[in-house]
């Protein structure tokens, strides 16, 4: 008699993009100046801006009128998003850097026999694009992005459905993200969460509970550890 074994999906990291792998302010507060100056607005500082990204382009342009204490009406907010979607995927990696110690943490879950994913609300052809730019695009199984599914981030199907094209199974799974929306993603999918400091968030990620934090991504493959042990034992 032929005793078959389960096959056992291999762990799986899956990553945000925008303010966990990489620094992208840069270029994206970037087109939103292109943006804000074509309309007659001044410009804003990357730092200044920093804190309006994260909720996707057409609310980093509401909240650059903002700003400006200019009134955006919708249609032209359908304009000028049209814009800024063109004008970045044209300039999508002239600032932006990965952030330090990605590529070696990268290395070693690699090598600890982890498969990579991304799950972004940034669209799939823009994280396509930016990954390819910053040379990391062969490294994940799958770069789902905001309109990759039905379902976009925080929706949890977002995340399990990356997950699923991966090859790899939820139960053996870690979310790694900068935002309210990545750790409350991973809260609604019952996947540990760890976050990072120094991306774009409203408010103190510690304050969302993820289950770890980080400040440099030096410490991600212990905190990965940390979270994977429980769901092997």
């Amino acid at each position: 008699m032929v005793i078959h074994t389960p096959q056992i999906a291999p762990p799986i990291a899956v990553f945000d993009l925008d303010g966990t792998l990489a620094d992208t302010a840069g270029d994206l507060v970037g087109t939103l100046n292109v943006i804000l100056e074509q309309e007659g607005l001044a410009s804003l500082p990357v730092e200044q801006a920093r804190d309006m990204i994260g909720a996707g382009a057409r609310a980093l342009i509401e909240r650059g009128f903002e700003a400006a204490r200019k009134e955006l009406a919708p249609a032209h907010l359908d304009a000028l998003f049209k814009q800024f979607m063109v004008h970045y995927s044209e300039n999508i990696c002239i600032r932006t850097q990965l952030f330090p110690g990605v590529i070696e943490a990268l290395d070693r879950l690699e090598a600890a026999g982890f498969i990579l994913a991304v799950c972004t609300n940034k669209i799939e052809e823009h994280s396509v694009r930016l990954l390819d730019a910053l040379g990391i695009s062969h490294r994940f199984a799958a770069n789902c992005g905001r309109d990759t599914f039905a379902y976009f981030k925080p929706d949890p199907r977002h995340l399990t459905l990356t997950i699923a094209r991966a090859g790899g199974d939820p139960s053996r799974a870690v979310m790694v993200g900068d935002s309210r929306t990545d750790i409350v993603t991973a809260q609604n999918a019952g996947i540990p969460s760890i976050a990072v400091p120094f991306g774009y968030t409203d408010v103190p990620v510690q304050s969302l509970n993820p289950d770890i934090v980080i400040d440099h991504f030096d410490e991600l493959f212990a905190a990965v550890e940390a979270l994977m042990k429980p769901i092997a034992a």
